[in-house]
């Protein structure tokens, strides 16, 4: 796998298909954005949804489907089990916890999952806690969970606008005046505003009164600096085909080993320890097998450099209109609640209608793609995600488009 020097050299001198050449290229975030062989028929700011695979790992998705597709079954009885174990092996060290407590699943989707449903602590009589930034399909799982379970489903919105410690005290404040709260999610980067949450204090306190917390960290993953151990969590779900930049359909479920037996098997018969907690049949072997590749990309550009870029193209637009009499920015200036991602809204358009009409407007009027994000308890909001091939040039362009339709 390229060095990080290598990467710059590799985008300095290979033409096709690049966005940039030696010639061109101004800082050393063109020559890394080079690796990404992206359409520019529209300036992309709508990264959340997945993340695009650098030319490596794309290359080397294609080497592995390749092999399998050639070798067929004899790979898949002889060989796809010790190699799919390297990747487990891998994925945990880059996380900070041991291969045993790891799965890897199909998404943060199918992880949030596996832990929701299979949480099997909850009596007659407990309730159960989600938030309004907590992603659609969590919050239906734990509908389900309620539903299934006979339960009580309290539900909260967050601070808006948030600070640091509003953001504790609004989790506390709902677990002291609810002790029969048993289990609660908790999103570590919300998908609809980009809002980062202070975990690891957060799962202190609910741990403290009994509490056990399920976190989404689908977002956070290869767009924050930070190891598994870092947010103090039993149960936490992520995904590699977002910030990590693994092939779709690739994720992780993360159960603490002390705490397996809280999560019940998903099939008793089959596998054993945190194996048994999910069962798909037959993976798509060369997406799992490129999570490797992926993975050794992020650690050459490094997780704190991607961090520091995807916070600085945010800060670009964020910061210079946070002031701007007729635009509400839903994250803070504070850096420990902010990543790449933001999103905003024009005073007074709170419908999802409202603003799907402004993320049309950016593109039709102005080429710049966004996407609408409903279900923020103060309004629907239009949400903007750099990534790593984005241009300063092109935050500019969102800049003078959002003066203009303000």
């Amino acid at each position: 796998m390229l060095s990080r020097r290598a990467i710059l050299a590799a985008a300095a001198t290979t033409s096709a298909g690049m966005m940039t050449t030696s010639a061109t290229a101004k800082t050393e975030w063109d020559t890394i954005a080079a690796q990404y062989d992206v359409s520019r028929d529209v300036i992309q700011l709508e990264n959340g949804n997945f993340g695009t695979m650098a030319r490596p790992v794309y290359a080397a998705y294609r080497a592995h489907l390749e092999r399998i597709t050639r070798e067929g079954s004899f790979y898949a009885r002889r060989q796809a089990g010790p190699d799919l174990m390297a990747v487990r092996a891998k994925t945990a060290a880059v996380l900070g916890v041991a291969p045993d407590e790891i799965l890897l699943t199909r998404g943060a989707t199918e992880a949030l999952q596996v832990l929701i449903a299979g949480y099997d602590r909850l009596k007659a009589g407990d309730a159960v806690l989600i938030a309004d930034l907590d992603y659609d399909e969590t919050q239906a799982a734990f509908q389900d969970l309620v539903k299934r379970r006979g339960v009580r489903l309290v539900s909260i919105a967050l601070p808006e606008p948030a600070t640091y410690q509003g953001l504790i005290d609004a989790y506390e404040k709902t677990l002291k005046a609810d002790p029969a709260i048993k289990l609660m999610m908790l999103t570590h980067v919300s998908h609809r505003t980009g809002l980062v949450l202070p975990v690891k204090e957060i799962v202190a306190m609910a741990r403290a009164r009994g509490v056990d917390t399920i976190v989404d960290a689908a977002h956070s993953w290869g767009q924050l600096d930070f190891t598994l151990p870092d947010l103090g969590a039993d149960f936490v779900g992520f995904t590699c085909h977002k910030w990590i930049g693994a092939p779709l359909g690739t994720g992780v479920a993360y159960i603490r080993k002390e705490r397996l037996d809280a999560i019940a098997p998903a099939l008793e018969a089959i596998g054993h320890g945190i194996d048994a907690k999910l069962h798909t049949g037959t993976t798509n072997f060369a997406a799992t097998l490129a999570i490797k590749d992926a993975l050794e990309f992020h650690l050459r550009v490094g997780a704190k450099a991607k961090e520091t870029r995807l916070r600085a193209l945010r800060d670009r637009w964020a910061e210079a209109l946070r002031d701007h009499p007729r635009l509400e920015i839903l994250t803070p200036s504070d850096a420990r609640l902010t990543c790449g991602i933001t999103s905003f809204r024009l005073k007074g358009k709170t419908s999802v209608e409202e603003n799907r009409a402004v993320a049309a407007d950016l593109l039709q009027r102005f080429n710049i793609f966004t996407v609408e994000r409903p279900g923020v308890a103060k309004g629907a909001c239009v949400r903007v995600t750099p990534a790593l091939f984005t241009h300063e040039s092109e935050i500019d362009a969102l800049i003078a488009a959002l003066k203009a339709i303000a």
